[in-house]
């Protein structure tokens, strides 16, 4: 994948920050042997006619970080449900911002799981705090 590939897959659903944030995780650098940053962004986008960030593309979709805010659990919890193929989300290209879909998270499948991780059905303690302390404690 080349740097060209990223900027248009990212243009105009992704804020020039997120593009340089992404072509930094990939590895890409400028011409000039630069690290990317927003000003080095848009000034690619404009030599390629690529679009700026329109928040219309992204209507109906969450960040990560916004989904977990948006169910009241932590990102973490969210980052396990992708990875066990819990809950769907897409990326535009690798290391590129997640985007889930509201319509899901509102599912039943998906509220069912949270509420799970909010009951703390998770993993149950195997020893009480009590028996901790006194298997740690110093005499």
């Amino acid at each position: 994948m080349e740097v060209i590939e990223v900027l248009k897959q990212m243009a105009g659903g992704h804020t020039d920050e997120q593009i340089a944030t992404t072509l930094n995780r990939l590895g890409f650098q400028t011409g000039a042997g630069h690290t990317w940053n927003e000003q080095r962004v848009y000034s690619a986008r404009h030599t390629h006619n690529l679009p700026a960030y329109d928040p219309q593309r992204t209507k109906g979709y969450l960040t990560l970080e916004q989904a977990a805010q948006y169910l009241g659990i932590s990102a973490n919890s969210v980052r396990r449900m992708i990875k066990q193929d819990k809950l769907p989300a897409d990326q535009a290209v690798p290391c590129a911002p997640c985007r889930i879909s509201v319509q899901i998270l509102d599912s039943e499948a998906i509220q069912q799981v949270v509420k799970k991780i909010k009951d703390g059905l998770r993993c149950p303690q195997t020893q009480s705090t009590q028996e901790h302390e006194t298997l740690f404690s110093i005499s």
